[in-house]
């Protein structure tokens, strides 16, 4: 059939920025994608079910929740490469970018400014919030700031990163410095600092992670760690 499916979060702006890479390595390698999108009413099994009736030779899953044993069972049915999430106990194909590594650049950033009260937004439960998580308490101590340490919990969405603001802001000085788990919840973040009237940067620097297409907008212009869309996208459709 010449097709790939691709399963997506509709709501999730890094997805739509890595449909759009993978599009362009489907191209290159005389491929046509078929999307099939989760939303609020719809699940990752009836997204696979429908690439399945599409007859997709292969699939690409964004981000895939289902447990690595569901994971290996489709796998075994057709390609299966998973993009973004770490699965070591999964016979499946995984492109992913290094969460950790990621996070201990962005505070090494910071530190590198003068910084050293720097917060974390956490991402919530799971596989990647984890490894960012543990990169942000790991270069935190790996430069002597074990006491500054301050994991505040959050999510993957604007209202997370707007919670945390008020979090932080009620309960004394701000730092001088917050990394998100995301971009979203670094507008979120952004959005509730401005409006409490806290100068961003110059009183609260503030970096996210994904750069997803609005955090390079002017009126934005956040700091953002990339993961490199292009190339994860190139290697998921090699595989």
């Amino acid at each position: 059939s010449r097709l790939v499916g691709v399963v997506m979060d509709i709501a999730n702006p890094f997805h739509t920025q890595l449909v759009q890479d993978v599009q362009d390595a489907a191209e290159r390698h005389g491929y046509d994608l078929v999307l099939s999108t989760l939303t609020r009413s719809r699940d990752e099994q009836r997204a696979v079910e429908t690439l399945l009736d599409s007859r997709c030779e292969a699939l690409i899953l964004i981000g895939p929740q289902a447990p690595a044993e569901q994971l290996a069972e489709l796998d075994r049915q057709l390609p299966v490469v998973a993009v973004g999430r770490p699965l070591p106990a999964a016979k499946v194909d995984v492109v992913r970018a290094a969460d950790d590594e990621g996070v201990v650049l962005a505070v090494e950033h910071l530190i590198g400014l003068g910084h050293r009260d720097i917060t974390y937004v956490d991402g919530g439960r799971g596989a990647i919030p984890l490894l960012r998580r543990h990169g942000y308490q790991r270069a935190m101590r790996t430069h002597g700031l074990g006491e500054q340490v301050r994991v505040i919990r959050g999510g993957n969405t604007e209202e997370s990163g707007a919670l945390a603001a008020r979090a932080v802001l009620d309960t004394g000085p701000a730092p001088t410095a917050m990394l998100t788990f995301n971009d979203r919840a670094a507008m979120g973040l952004l959005d509730a600092l401005i409006r409490a009237g806290v100068d961003v940067p110059g009183a609260v620097s503030v970096i996210g992670y994904d750069d997803s297409p609005f955090s390079r907008l002017a009126h934005v212009d956040l700091t953002t760690v990339s993961q490199n869309t292009p190339e994860l996208t190139e290697h998921a459709m090699a595989a």
